[in-house]
C-alpha cells in the first residue's frame, strides 16, 4: 500500500465538522468483534507501540491521566500505561475488545464509544487528559474526518498534553482491505502530509520513529508503521 511520491493533501474538507458529515462505521466495529484475540497474535511484536508508550511513561508526571483510543484488548498500551501508576481511560468502537481489555487490564476504564462522542459538545464527556495515545486507531477513519479526529485529541488535551500516534504510511482513503478474515477499511499519508495535518491541528512533534513490519499472518502484507510523538501547542 504504500506510496512513493507525496502529493498535496486536499484543502477542500478544510470547513468540514462532524455535524456535516456521514459517518460510516459499517463493518469496522463488526470485524473487530469477530478478530478479537487473533489481533495480538498476529501483530506479537509491538517494539514501535512499547516505545511510543515508554515516551509518555518517562514524560509524564505520577498520577497522570491518559486516554488511550481504540484500546483495543489493552495490551501492550494500556497494560503499560496502568503498570506505571497512571489513571487510564480506554476507548474502543468494538464491544468484544472492550471486553477483553476489561479482562486483561483490570486498572483501567474502559468504554465503548466513537470518537466523534468525544468531540467539543458530542454526546459524551470524559474530561480532560494529560496525554492521549493513538496507535493504528485514526487509520480506521475516512481521510476527510481524520483532521477532525485531531482536532478533538487537541481538544481533550490539557494545555502542552502529550499525544503518541502511530499510523501506516499510504496513499490510501477509505480503502477496503482483508484483514485476518475479515475487511476493514483503511486511510493513510505519505509522511510529509501526516506531519503537515498534524501541524495545522496543533501539534508539534517531538519525536519521529518508522518499522518496517511484517505480520504473523499471511493475509496482511508488510507495512510501514509511523510512530510520532508529539505535544499539544497552546
Amino acid at each position: 500500500m504504500r506510496g512513493r511520491k507525496a502529493t498535496p493533501v486536499s484543502r477542500a474538507n478544510d470547513g468540514a465538522d462532524y455535524g456535516s458529515l456521514r459517518l460510516d462505521r459499517s463493518g469496522q466495529a463488526e470485524a473487530f468483534d469477530a478478530i478479537g484475540d487473533r489481533y495480538d497474535e498476529a501483530f506479537p511484536h509491538k517494539e514501535g507501540q512499547i516505545a511510543a508508550g515508554d515516551w509518555l511513561v518517562e514524560s509524564l508526571g505520577p498520577g497522570s491521566r491518559v486516554l488511550d483510543l481504540g484500546s483495543g484488548t489493552g495490551v501492550p498500551t494500556a497494560r503499560q500505561l496502568t503498570e506505571a501508576g497512571f489513571e487510564l481511560v480506554g476507548v474502543d468502537l468494538s464491544r468484544r475488545m472492550v471486553e477483553l481489555a476489561g479482562k486483561y487490564v483490570p486498572g483501567g476504564t474502559f468504554h465503548q464509544l466513537d470518537l466523534a462522542d468525544l468531540r467539543p459538545g458530542g454526546p459524551t464527556d470524559l474530561g480532560r487528559f494529560d496525554a492521549v495515545a493513538a496507535f493504528f486507531s485514526l487509520l480506521m477513519l475516512p481521510r476527510v474526518e481524520i483532521p477532525l479526529a485531531l482536532r478533538t485529541i487537541h481538544h481533550l488535551l490539557t494545555p502542552g498534553g502529550l499525544f503518541a500516534l502511530s499510523m501506516v504510511e499510504a496513499h490510501v482513503d477509505d480503502f477496503a482491505i482483508p484483514f485476518l478474515g475479515n475487511t476493514i477499511r483503511v486511510s493513510g499519508y505519505l509522511l510529509d502530509d501526516l506531519h503537515k495535518i498534524l501541524d495545522d491541528a496543533g501539534f508539534e512533534i517531538v519525536k519521529e520513529t518508522s518499522y518496517t513490519y511484517a505480520p504473523a499472518v499471511a493475509d496482511v502484507p508488510p507495512e510501514e508503521q509511523v510512530f510520532l510523538c508529539c505535544r499539544r501547542r497552546d
